[in-house]
């Protein structure tokens, strides 16, 4: 589990279609590493199966290089690509962001980078397996970033954020094109929502189906809460 506030910056390095080496020169965080940990490399949670000087080694499965950006990452730039880094949550730790899983729900794009006053405001493209989660003042985590869902659209399929000079200077968010990739990942208590209520889901129960009927205004009222 994390919480969404990088730590630091590392560059990733492909050693083989399974291995990755992230160097690091944050110490503070390299230095607390032990072999098994749990490291949000750009939102990607990857497992810590070697200990470097500089960093450290993480295994990769075909299923995360399938749904993140970790496989472009590598091969497009496999000795200078710059990630987001964040360690697991201790029991203890502030919780300054809120709870990211570190299992990406999607791959999305920059659309455009806007510079204010104060802040940056980005604004991206979801696919419908996060675009159904994106809601107004929601969470979202972007390359392991814990950021507030400024708008959207009705779908969820586009949506900016403001992002403070701070978390732009310290994360690879400023380092992004329009066009860039990114991992997202919804906010958890959506999709546990979303499981608990059917949503018009169909399941099968004692060899037959049935379809659970979506919350809306009427169905609250034929049952009494409204």
């Amino acid at each position: 589990m994390f919480t969404g506030i990088i730590q630091a910056l590392g560059a990733v390095q492909a050693l083989s279609p399974t291995r990755v080496a992230v160097r690091c020169s944050a110490t503070a965080l390299t230095q607390s590493l032990e072999l098994g940990d749990s490291v949000a490399v750009d939102g990607i949670c990857l497992t810590v199966v070697e200990i470097l000087s500089d960093g450290f080694v993480a295994g990769v499965s075909p299923e995360t290089l399938g749904r993140t950006t970790l496989r472009d990452t590598t091969l497009e730039h496999p000795s200078r690509a710059m990630v987001n880094l964040e360690a697991a949550l201790r029991v203890g730790s502030k919780l300054g962001g809120h709870f990211v899983s570190g299992h990406v729900d999607g791959v999305g794009h920059l659309r455009e980078r806007q510079s204010t006053a104060d802040s940056w405001l980005l604004s991206f493209e979801a696919p419908p397996s996060v675009a159904r989660y994106i809601v107004p003042k929601g969470s979202v985590a972007v390359n392991g970033v814990s950021l507030t869902v400024a708008d959207c659209n009705s779908e969820g399929s586009l949506f900016s954020v403001a992002v403070i000079p701070h978390s732009f200077a310290e994360t690879n968010l400023s380092q992004l094109a329009p066009g860039a990739a990114v991992n997202l990942e919804a906010d958890l208590l959506g999709k546990y929502v979303e499981k608990f209520l059917g949503l018009g889901q169909s399941t099968q129960n004692g060899g037959r189906t049935v379809t659970r009927q979506p919350v809306t205004a009427a169905f609250l009222s034929e049952h009494g809460f409204l």
